[in-house]
């Protein structure tokens, strides 16, 4: 029976890098991990050995070095399209058919000292990290942005009741607990590149989203995680049009209470215990309607 090459794609994974912005006494910092993945005519180089229109994962990593340089990093959507593009507009013989560019950002906040800003001291901020997807196959562009590992609490306004039970159940319910998860969140644009409609601005767009997501988070009363998942992608679609997708992953963070009464001492909802594992995962997707979701699952 024959063997066929299946789909297939290469190019350079995680390329760190650090851009400094020293136009002014005020410097600026983009720090970047970006990974590149391109498909085309790589057949040969599967099936015979011949690197002809292979061109090395090197080269990839010094273009996004390169254009780091030329071009700046104004943010990191804008930046994976410029390199998306790149390698599918300006390959050799055209063998470079579609391009994936995939970035995290870390955030960078300013130390002050005193009242005074020294303009080029900075702290690493958290752990929450800014993701971005942008493909580009010659026709079209999509671009998923996200945020992951944003930890979020809420001390109260959370209930968990009336679930269904089996013969395993041993969950009590709850009326009044805390409400804690880790979110990690995409979101598809309504923008695909060559049909006329301009690029969001995707710095304010990020920051939008964020805000939306994170006030979501404080304002539901929440009866399940599930639910407060449908409030958090509801809001963005409600309030930011260049959004089409929300896709939400959401572990539940449990907090137990901490039976103190061989202590003595009565908890009444003040002192947990904080498990990291194993944890409920809540995972959805809130698009609008007679839209195609376009995000994978992870």
């Amino acid at each position: 029976m024959a063997h066929v090459l299946g789909q297939n794609q290469y190019g350079k994974a995680e390329n760190r890098i650090v851009r400094v912005r020293r136009d002014s006494t005020r410097h600026e910092i983009k720090d970047l991990n970006v990974s590149v993945s391109l498909r085309g005519e790589f057949d040969d180089v599967h099936l015979t050995g011949s690197n002809a229109n292979c061109l090395p994962t090197d080269s990839t990593k010094n273009t996004v070095y390169a254009f780091a340089k030329k071009y700046g990093i104004e943010s990191a959507e804008g930046f994976a399209l410029l390199l998306a593009r790149h390698f599918v507009e300006h390959s050799e013989r055209g063998v470079v058919r579609s391009a994936r560019i995939r970035v995290e950002e870390y955030t960078w906040d300013r130390i002050r000292s005193g009242p005074t800003d020294t303009g080029h001291s900075f702290v690493r901020s958290g752990q929450e990290v800014r993701t971005t997807e942008a493909v580009y196959d010659g026709d079209r562009f999509r671009v998923i942005s996200g945020l992951r590992d944003l930890v979020v609490m809420n001390t109260t306004d959370s209930e968990f009741w009336g679930y269904l039970k089996d013969r395993y159940t041993t969950l009590q319910e709850a009326y009044d607990r805390i409400l804690a998860t880790q979110v990690t969140a995409r979101w598809a644009f309504d923008f695909h590149g060559n049909d006329g409609r301009r690029q969001p601005e995707w710095n304010q767009s990020y920051q939008e989203v964020r805000r939306h997501l994170l006030e979501a988070f404080a304002d539901t009363y929440s009866y399940s995680l599930q639910q407060t998942l449908h409030a958090m992608g509801t809001r963005v679609l409600d309030h930011r049009p260049e959004v089409d997708e929300v896709r939400l992953e959401l572990p539940n963070k449990h907090h137990f209470l901490v039976d103190l009464a061989p202590f003595g001492l009565k908890n009444e909802n003040e002192v947990y215990f904080a498990a990291d594992r194993m944890y409920g995962l809540i995972e959805g997707t809130v698009h609008r309607e007679g839209t195609t979701p376009v995000i994978p699952v992870s």
